[in-house]
């Protein structure tokens, strides 16, 4: 189903966004859906270069930990070449980079590592005790409740038809002005089915770790993203995929901010399923800047 028609669901234009055409060995091109964003989700890019690196390695590999970097942003209306680097195919472990190319120049650069399955020694942290999803608003009753006197930038992001469903479990930050601890637990959860591709499933966890995780380290300051005067946007982003998960049920994203400062902040993340298990570890810093008031 073309991703501008409006029977097209959420999940589907995701898929689609990534499923890569390949250019030549080593080459590929993703496009973005036109849905009137600005610029590229960031959480896009990870996902489309993650996939493109994936096409690389032999299947028998999975990727274990990714580092990414934000250099320019990205262009929705034009395509991004994808650029892999064969850095090393080892005994258990397979070594990647990604280069995403817009413009003549580099937008994104990703480093992604890849290791065969081995049993070894086991241990993680515990995940918070926090209401289940159930027994929160879902996306339908946080409209109806509070979007009609939201104000308009945080109401035109519930608004938009998303491939992932979010539940905090929390709304104080969303709607307070007061300052807070800088930390949040988030539900989220495919809108749709995932098909049980495990590289697919890793692409598409990737593209949901950028979700909500820079607004944890505004909420000490009493401000959100949604601040029309502050300057925000991702600068790095690394992930540690620790367990295989399905994506039909809800994750738990557990956040946290250890550190603002020198117009960056911190967060970390960590991604558990329903049972507790530790999936993912996530830890991003981002610009945060006062925009200047001349203009």
């Amino acid at each position: 189903m073309p991703e501008g028609t409006p029977t097209a669901q959420p999940m589907d234009v995701l898929l689609k966004t990534l499923d890569l055409e390949k250019l030549e060995e080593n080459l590929f091109r993703g496009r973005s859906p036109q849905v009137g964003w600005q610029r590229v989700f960031g959480g896009q890019v990870i996902g489309q270069a993650l996939v493109a690196a994936q096409r690389t390695v032999a299947a028998d590999r999975f990727v274990h930990s990714l580092h990414a970097y934000f250099m320019r942003p990205g262009d929705p209306s034009v395509p991004i070449v994808y650029d892999v680097d064969r850095i090393r195919d080892g005994g258990s472990f397979t070594t990647r980079r990604v280069v995403a190319i817009q413009h003549g120049k580099a937008i994104f650069a990703l480093s992604a590592s890849f290791q065969v399955e081995e049993d070894g020694f086991e241990h993680q942290m515990p995940m918070t005790e926090v209401v289940p999803p159930e027994q929160l608003l879902d996306e339908k009753g946080l409209k109806e409740a509070f979007l009609a006197k939201a104000p308009e930038a945080i109401r035109l992001y519930w608004e938009r038809p998303r491939p992932i469903e979010i539940r905090p479990v929390s709304l104080t930050h969303y709607f307070s002005r007061d300052k807070l601890e800088p930390a949040q637990q988030v539900w989220v959860k495919a809108v749709g089915a995932v098909p049980e591709d495990r590289a697919l499933q890793a692409a598409v966890l990737a593209y949901l770790s950028d979700m909500t995780l820079l607004d944890t380290a505004l909420y000490a300051h009493g401000t959100s993203i949604f601040d029309r005067s502050l300057q925000v946007a991702s600068l790095d982003h690394s992930m540690w995929f620790h367990r295989p998960c399905r994506l039909d049920d809800w994750l738990l994203y557990s956040q946290d901010s250890p550190s603002a400062g020198g117009a960056r902040g911190l967060t970390r993340g960590s991604l558990f399923d329903r049972a507790g298990r530790l999936i993912a570890s996530v830890a991003q810093e981002g610009l945060i800047r006062k925009k200047a008031t001349a203009e």
